[in-house]
C-alpha cells in the first residue's frame, strides 16, 4: 500500500494528480467501512473526509493529515520508491504518505479486533497543507469543533520518534520598495536604489530575531533590479517569520506594521502576516501525551515529547481543541532527497494510534 501511494505521485501543484489521490485514498477508506466526502476545489487538489462511525453521544476523534507531497511531478525518475528491511525511501514516504498507512490499519485493525471503533472517527486528508492549507483550513477549523481530540499523523520529531506536543506559529511577509530608475554612470545622482533601500530594511527586520523568545525573521528569497548600470527602481523581499507564543504574533506584526523608508524618496509597502497560530503546549496537549506514553509503554517503546519549528495543521486545531501531533512515521530527510522511514516503526505507530483513538 504505501509503495502505491508513494509512487502515485501528488505534488500540490498538480490538481489532476492530487485528484487522483483523492479518489485513490477515498475507494481505500470506504473498503474498511469509511464514508467518504470529496470536498471539491478549484484550484487546489481535492479535500477528502472520511467518517468511521462509533457509539452515539460521543464525539469524534478527529485525525488529521494531508497527501501533498513538495516533490515536483517526475521525481520518482530520479528518487524512486525503495525498500530494505530496515527502511524505505521515495518521494513523501516520510512526510506523509507513511503516516497516512499507519491511520488506515489502525482503523482496520480496531475494527477487525473489537467488531467496530470505540467512538466515532474523522479522518481528514489534505491537498494543500504544502502550500500553507489556504482553501483546507476552514474545512480543518469546522472539524476540530465537532471532535473530542485532533491526532495529527505527520513526521514524528527525530529519529527517535518524540511526539511535538508545541510548533511554532509561521507567517510570511512581503517586502515591496519603490526607487527611481536612473543611468548608473550617466545620472546616478538622479536615481534612488530600491535595492539599497531594500537592504536596509532587511537588516532592520533581521534585528526582530530574538532567539531566546522563540522568535526567528529569514529573508529568504529576494528580487531587485533590471541590470547591472541601472540604479534598480523595484526591489522585494520575502521573509519567513516564526513565533513560539500567541502574544508574540502580535508583537511580531507590530514591528512589521512599525518599518518606515530610510530613503524618503522610496516607498515600502509591507504585507502578510503569521497564517499558522502558534501551537502552545496546552493543559490537553499534555494529557494526550501522558495517554499516549502510557499507550507506548504497554507496546513496549519509550516516547518524548518535543517542541519543533515548523508548522502543520495541527496548529490551526490547537487553538480549538486539545492535539497531538508526530504521530505519524520515524526517519528523516523531510522534503530532500535522501527522505526516509525506518520500517518497523510503521505497526509499533499505527497501533499508538489505535490505542489513542481508544483512549481519548
Amino acid at each position: 500500500m504505501l509503495r502505491r501511494w508513494v509512487e502515485h505521485e501528488s505534488p500540490s501543484d498538480d490538481k489532476a494528480g492530487c485528484d487522483r489521490m483523492a479518489e485513490a485514498l477515498a475507494k481505500e477508506f470506504t473498503a474498511i467501512g469509511g464514508r467518504s466526502n470529496l470536498y471539491l476545489d478549484k484550484k487546489a487538489g481535492n479535500h477528502l473526509q472520511v467518517d468511521f462511525p462509533g457509539p452515539r453521544g460521543t464525539k469524534p476523534v478527529l485525525i488529521v493529515g494531508h497527501y501533498d507531497t513538495v516533490y515536483d511531478l517526475g521525481t520518482l525518475q530520479s528518487m524512486p520508491y525503495r525498500e530494505t528491511r530496515e527502511r524505505i525511501s521515495g518521494p513523501g514516504v516520510l512526510d506523509m504518505k507513511g503516516g497516512i498507512v499507519q491511520i488506515y490499519f489502525a482503523i482496520a485493525a480496531l475494527q477487525a479486533m473489537e467488531g467496530g471503533l470505540p467512538r466515532p472517527v474523522t479522518v481528514f486528508l489534505v491537498s494543500d497543507e504544502e502550500t500553507g492549507s489556504a482553501s483546507s483550513r476552514p474545512i480543518t477549523e469546522k472539524l476540530a469543533k465537532k471532535a473530542a481530540a485532533a491526532l495529527v499523523c505527520e513526521p514524528a520529531a527525530g529519529l527517535q520518534g518524540a511526539l511535538k506536543t508545541a510548533r511554532k506559529g509561521v507567517g510570511d511577509y512581503l517586502l515591496q520598495v519603490r526607487g527611481i530608475a536612473s543611468h548608473a554612470g550617466l545620472d546616478f545622482e538622479k536615481g534612488q536604489s530600491a535595492v539599497l533601500e531594500l537592504a536596509r530594511q532587511i537588516e532592520t527586520v533581521s534585528g526582530f530575531t530574538d532567539v531566546k523568545r522563540g522568535i526567528t525573521v529569514n529573508p529568504g528569497v529576494i528580487r531587485g533590479g533590471t541590470r547591472s548600470n541601472v540604479v534598480a527602481a523595484e526591489a522585494e523581499a520575502e521573509i519567513d517569520v516564526r513565533v513560539s507564543s500567541q502574544k508574540d504574533v502580535q508583537r511580531i506584526a507590530r514591528m512589521f506594521a512599525g518599518l518606515r523608508v530610510k530613503n524618503r524618496r522610496c516607498s515600502l509597502r509591507v504585507t502578510g502576516g503569521v497564517n499558522r497560530p502558534p501551537m502552545e503546549r496546552s493543559v490537553g496537549a499534555a494529557e494526550l501525551f501522558a495517554k499516549a506514553r502510557t499507550i507506548a509503554r504497554e507496546l513496549g517503546f519509550r516516547l518524548a515529547e518535543k517542541s519543533v519549528g515548523g508548522g502543520s495543521d495541527g496548529n490551526f486545531t490547537a487553538a480549538i481543541v486539545p492535539t497531538l501531533d508526530g504521530l505519524g512515521a520515524v526517519g528523516d530527510g523531510a522534503h530532500a532527497q535522501h527522505e526516509f522511514l525506518f520500517v518497523d516503526q510503521l505497526p509499533k505507530r499505527a497501533a499508538l494510534l489505535a490505542g489513542l483513538i481508544q483512549d481519548v
